[in-house]
């Protein structure tokens, strides 16, 4: 019987793993780069994480559905796919840039651009968020890609040995002079393309669900609280 057992255990792994590589060829063909499949909760599909975003794509791999997948719980809708970031976010956390709130209630993680208005506003107002209990966390997201001056310029900030002090000169006009390839930046920019940003500052809540851009302080307190 536990052979018997062991037996179909082993035979499911294998097509399981099988059917992963078809649908890992199938999508590499169309262009997708840093695949991962993982299961969905839903019979027959399976979710995929790429550079490209987040698809669900059926087990033969012949049928793909691009945009996120929500469950109907408790009486709301709960966003799956933002939530198959999240671990892959909070991974990257001894390489963000934090501004702390001393009575925590709130941690939001931001993708930040250095040229970007709406960027250096919300950094602007990081003692207010900070006074409201939301603890801010930074990573770096260039616009314009990994391949310019603003990202080996981010590339610096994050590198510093300091890298708060190296924001706060960057936010106040003095932007590192020693340029470097992105590294750190392309990890966390890698990210951000996986979760859908188009547009800085995005902001991610501590649950792993988008809420948009740019909120003053207390628009994104009360919409951290609407979401709780």
């Amino acid at each position: 019987m536990k052979k018997s057992i062991l037996l179909a255990t082993t035979l499911f792994s294998s097509l399981a793993f099988g059917a992963d590589a078809e649908i890992n060829q199938h999508l590499s063909a169309l262009g997708m780069t840093n695949i991962e499949v993982q299961p969905a909760p839903i019979k027959g599909i399976k979710s995929v994480v790429s550079d490209q975003g987040i698809f669900y794509v059926s087990e033969d791999g012949n049928y793909i559905l691009r945009g996120d997948l929500f469950e109907f719980k408790n009486g709301e809708l709960v966003n799956l796919s933002e939530k198959i970031l999240f671990g892959k976010l909070n991974a990257l956390s001894d390489q963000m840039i934090v501004y702390p709130a001393k009575n925590e209630k709130y941690v939001v993680t931001v993708f930040m651009d250095i040229t970007c208005h709406y960027c250096h506003l919300l950094y602007s107002k990081k003692d207010e968020y900070n006074n409201l209990g939301i603890t801010l966390r930074f990573l770096a997201f260039p616009r314009a890609g990994l391949d310019n001056q603003t990202a080996r310029q981010m590339e610096a900030i994050w590198q510093a040995k300091d890298r708060n002090q190296a924001l706060d000169a960057a936010e106040n006009g003095d932007v590192p002079k020693n340029l470097m390839t992105p590294d750190i930046v392309a990890q966390h920019y890698a990210l951000g393309r996986q979760y859908g940003v188009r547009g800085t500052p995005s902001i991610v809540t501590d649950s792993g669900e988008m809420i948009g851009g740019y909120l003053p302080p207390k628009e994104l307190l009360a919409a951290l609280q609407e979401a709780q």
